[in-house]
């Protein structure tokens, strides 16, 4: 039994190691699943077919990135340990707490309140909440200094002077050629 508990502890780091290791520069485009965004999306694709829209994580600033990743991997030690039965307040002498015998007790419950309760931080210190709008590179909108996200009607509003700006600085690129 102590065997089958090391070894699922074991498989849950390597796996999570595994995870994270794969894109060492810590940038990962992602299709935006939000709702917000595919309202936003269908409604510019019905006004503007030739134009292209897509949509990407914004990531939070680094030490909440290191701290969000660090509580990854402590939840997991966390939870390796309730299941194991190990208590780590013995390696340093100090009596454990209420909590932790509670945990040993009730080792399902313990390891399900670690692991949604990390989550629900984790998430939190990765959330910006940023909506960011950017036509040709040239940033047109952002929620993060506006605080708020643009309506419908002031987005398009912003991208048709946009457009129509675009279009008649290249005719006048062209006519001064």
């Amino acid at each position: 039994m102590k065997w089958l508990r090391f070894s699922l502890l074991v498989l849950g780091v390597f796996s999570l190691c595994c995870s994270t290791a794969g894109d060492s520069s810590g940038i990962k485009k992602m299709k935006m699943q939000f709702r917000v965004f595919e309202e936003y999306t269908q409604a510019l694709y019905q006004r503007y077919p030739d134009i292209r829209i897509e949509g990407e994580n914004y990531l939070p600033i680094p030490i909440y990135r290191h701290v969000a990743s660090f509580l990854s991997m402590f939840k997991l030690l966390v939870i390796g340990l309730i299941i194991i039965g190990r208590d780590p307040f013995a390696l340093v002498g100090v009596q454990a707490p209420g909590i932790w015998e509670w945990g040993q007790q009730n080792k399902i419950y313990a390891c399900m309140m670690v692991f949604f309760f990390s989550n629900m931080i984790e998430n939190q210190l990765m959330s910006t909440g940023a909506f960011e709008i950017t036509l040709n590179d040239v940033p047109v909108w952002s929620k993060l200094e506006s605080g708020h996200l643009p309506s419908m009607q002031q987005l398009v509003q912003i991208l048709d002077n946009e457009m129509k700006m675009n279009v008649h600085m290249n005719t006048r690129t062209h006519h001064h050629s």
